[in-house]
């Protein structure tokens, strides 16, 4: 079971190397936590679950907190993917048009969802900066540098 846990560990710590919102991460470390248990007492697996999972839970509510702060105080250019306040003020690229149906945004590596408020349809291929998020939608406006002056 030890080989069990070490793959999701493995698992966790590549999904969170993608996304980068600290939840994964404490489900690596549980996982690892669970690992250690299996070798030790390999035949409760309920002991090992039990375990994983509080050290999961301690990991998200006691530490993400700090970890997270700790990120946000390096500055506005560091985006962290999943936490939909660090996208607010991004810049992506439309990759079709955008109007008030949806199209399609490039940020921060990933196609997202995108419609504007901006009074019009963006073409594709312009920069944007993301306004709103709401679920996996994003509100964009073109980048300043990209309005077309009258």
């Amino acid at each position: 079971m030890a080989i069990v846990w070490t793959v999701i560990c493995v698992l966790l710590l590549a999904v969170e190397l993608h996304h980068l919102a600290f939840f994964a991460l404490f489900g690596a470390i549980g996982a690892a936590a669970a690992a250690v248990v299996a070798v030790i007492a390999p035949s409760v697996v309920p002991l090992q679950i039990v375990v994983a999972a509080a050290v999961a839970a301690v990991g998200v509510v006691a530490v993400r907190p700090f970890v997270s702060r700790a990120f946000a105080r390096r500055g506005p250019n560091l985006r962290i993917g999943g936490v939909h306040g660090g996208l607010i003020a991004a810049r992506g690229l439309t990759l079709d048009e955008v109007g008030s149906d949806s199209g399609h945004v490039r940020l921060l590596g990933e196609t997202w969802l995108a419609v504007t408020s901006y009074g019009g349809p963006i073409p594709a291929k312009t920069p944007v900066i993301v306004t709103n998020v709401v679920g996996t939608t994003l509100t964009v406006r073109p980048a300043q540098d990209h309005l077309e002056l009258p």
